[in-house]
């Protein structure tokens, strides 16, 4: 029996660098919320592990894929002697900022510890090694994320649920280390509300792909837009709105030559 999972997309309503760990990763803080759309994964029971990638944006992964790493981290942790045949529907651009490869990963080990019968916890301890995204996009819920992002504390803020939210991409893939490689080093202090707060990664990631600046200015200029900012280290940007129609509204006037998703809050 073939059952599948949803991968949703991840955005950060608010990002502060605050400097290096002992590992060499980087200290943040950060607010993580999830859209009710994104990827989604399929499988069902094999002999072996096996990735089909198919959608929109399946051209822009290579075979090395993290839900295969995922899969096969899961099944040698639960020692799992089946298989599974994966399907990853991928919907959400790549190196995007908002959690695709993370999310993708964090849904495979939802499905399979299902798939499989197995503890929730074997994902659990699996995730933090796919990835600094991956635990918090394994619960896929409004957290606060300390450490490098997958020190979690659950939130529940009326301002985040069931929030009508565009996100827009410029459809220009964006490397988190080079954007990392470009933050200026400076610690500008903890990160309070996330309404008040920023993501210390615009700038450079503006240096690299200019449109991020066209697509925040445009954003911050549609009727009923009460929130803009760019998620991760970009390049896609999200305004949150007042309502449906507003949000509805500028995804129809978003151009043509920008990815856009309208969608709600988890």
């Amino acid at each position: 029996m073939r059952i599948s999972e949803p991968a949703p997309a991840k955005l950060n309503l608010a990002l502060q660098v605050r400097g290096k760990m002992p590992d060499g990763r980087h200290a943040l803080e950060t607010v993580f919320a999830f859209c009710t759309d994104g990827d989604r994964v399929e499988g069902e029971l094999a002999d072996d592990v096996t990735l089909e990638v198919v959608g929109p944006f399946a051209d822009g992964l290579s075979g090395d894929n993290l839900v295969l790493t995922a899969a096969n981290a899961l099944r040698e942790a639960a020692r799992v002697g089946q298989g599974a045949s994966l399907r990853l529907i991928k919907n959400l651009p790549v190196a995007s900022g908002i959690g695709g490869g993370s999310a993708d990963a964090a849904a495979a080990l939802r499905l399979l510890t299902r798939l499989w019968e197995i503890d929730p916890g074997h994902a659990t301890a699996v995730a933090p090694a796919l990835g600094a995204d991956v635990p918090a996009c394994l619960l896929s819920l409004s957290a606060r994320g300390e450490g490098a992002g997958d020190k979690l504390a659950l939130i529940d803020d009326p301002g985040i649920a069931n929030t009508p939210v565009l996100l827009v991409n410029p459809l220009q893939q964006l490397s988190t280390g080079a954007v990392f490689a470009r933050w200026d080093g400076i610690d500008r202090g903890p990160l309070g509300d996330w309404r008040a707060g920023r993501n210390n990664l615009e700038a450079p990631a503006r240096s690299l792909v200019p449109a991020i600046g066209d697509i925040l200015d445009w954003l911050v200029a549609q009727p009923g837009a009460i929130f803009t900012r760019m998620s991760g280290s970009g390049a896609t940007c999200f305004a949150l709105f007042a309502d449906e129609p507003a949000r509805d509204a500028a995804a129809t006037a978003c151009p043509g030559q920008w990815w856009h998703l309208a969608t709600i809050l988890r």
